[in-house]
């Protein structure tokens, strides 16, 4: 989620950035991915917001109960 948000998430998402760092587990990070794609839309674009948060969320299935991911539309594997 860092990565994707990159190097500008410290100066403008610092309160994003310091939540997804030091999230208690994998549920608070699955309920973050709107806060980073937002942080992600504001300086790169909602289309390409989008398609970094899909391959972050892919990351969760197996981890967060499938009835998240569905919800979402991440195929299951």
């Amino acid at each position: 989620m860092l990565r994707a948000m990159g190097s500008a998430a410290s100066t403008r998402f610092p309160v994003i950035q310091l939540r997804v760092t030091y999230a208690d587990d994998i549920q608070d990070l699955w309920y973050l991915r709107g806060d980073v794609l937002a942080a992600i839309a504001s300086f790169d674009g909602e289309a390409l917001a989008r398609e970094k948060l899909a391959a972050i969320s892919e990351l969760f299935v197996g981890l967060v109960p499938s009835t998240l991911t569905a919800k979402s539309g991440i195929l299951r594997r």
